[in-house]
């Protein structure tokens, strides 16, 4: 609509870097030949590499930023973009009102910027404007919190997760020697993985890219091995001995059990036959009939009103 309507001129030549579009987003009306999909997040990035897209281009003059809902992630995009496409260079915003368009408009002209027209269609808004100076406060920074570096956009940034922290202190004293860590965050549970006793190789597997740089730098142990990966399809050199895991259960703003269930299937494909999961989740998440199909022996070790730790053993095979 805001090509349609004239509201965002194109540059004639260079790339245009679209930044975060989540998978299925149509991003048609750019001239593909020119489209490079910016994006952290590893299931998104294999979508668009599928559809043809480039996902690494350089000689940026427009960039389109797919607002995220983390006011401070939005800012560090917006810089991000600015560093691009250089001073003078056209950008846009397209987001919903719900996931905080209009405060980012009001961050956009406190800084200065001249801003277009603002179009909108249902709950999406769309503006485009020149690229300037972002305020020093603006670009992503580290972030220390209780002994561990986070940065803007990663899942709990602003300290540890109530479901981590109860399935760390449920974590027996000993584990066994292959241990992977499904969606890891920023390190949290993998440190606290490393601190038990018997445990030789850990796999650190983590969609976000900015998530697993912190995990890195929090879990500096050259017993962990670091995968930028979706956790549903990675698949292990050698089957694990265990799996630890605080699945995620939203894509965007929507509850997603599917995804949580994706998890504990992958948890399932993944270990040995005397294998163990040890995983949290939300009580009213639907998790426990699975568990009990895929699993010998399912049993809750902790948790509290609102989360269940489980431990589930011996994975099901089927002929």
């Amino acid at each position: 609509m805001a090509l349609q309507a004239g509201a965002w001129a194109l540059p004639p030549a260079g790339d245009i870097a679209v930044m975060r579009p989540r998978a299925g987003d149509d991003l048609s009306a750019l001239p593909a030949s020119r489209t490079v999909v910016l994006t952290g997040f590893r299931p998104d990035q294999d979508y668009f590499a599928a559809q043809g897209y480039r996902v690494e281009g350089k000689a940026f003059s427009a960039a389109l930023i797919c607002l995220p809902r983390s006011r401070a992630e939005a800012w560090a995009m917006m810089a991000q973009a600015v560093a691009l496409v250089g001073a003078g260079g056209s950008l846009a915003i397209d987001g919903q009102k719900t996931d905080g368009f209009d405060s980012a408009l009001k961050d956009l002209r406190g800084a200065g910027f001249q801003l277009g027209e603002v179009i909108s269609k249902a709950h999406g808004k769309f503006v485009a404007f020149t690229a300037a100076p972002v305020p020093a406060t603006w670009p992503a920074a580290d972030t220390q919190v209780d002994g561990f570096i986070t940065r803007p956009g990663v899942f709990s940034a602003d300290g540890v997760d109530k479901g981590s922290l109860l399935l760390a202190a449920a974590l027996p004293a000993d584990l066994p020697a292959r241990v992977a860590d499904f969606g890891a965050g920023w390190g949290y549970l993998s440190r606290a993985i490393l601190q038990r006793q018997g445990v030789k190789r850990l796999d650190v597997v983590e969609a976000e890219k900015v998530a697993l740089d912190c995990a890195r730098l929090n879990v500096p142990n050259p017993r962990a091995e670091f995968h930028w990966a979706d956790a549903t399809t990675f698949k292990p050199e050698r089957p694990w001995n265990a799996v630890v895991m605080n699945p995620p259960f939203h894509t965007a703003r929507t509850p997603d059990p599917a995804l949580g269930l994706a998890f504990i299937r992958a948890a399932h494909r993944g270990l040995a036959p005397d294998g163990v999961l040890w995983m949290v989740a939300n009580r009213h998440l639907p998790y426990e009939p699975t568990l009990k199909t895929l699993f010998r022996q399912v049993e809750e070790v902790g948790g509290d009103g609102a989360f269940r730790v489980s431990r589930a053993a011996y994975p099901v095979r089927t002929k």
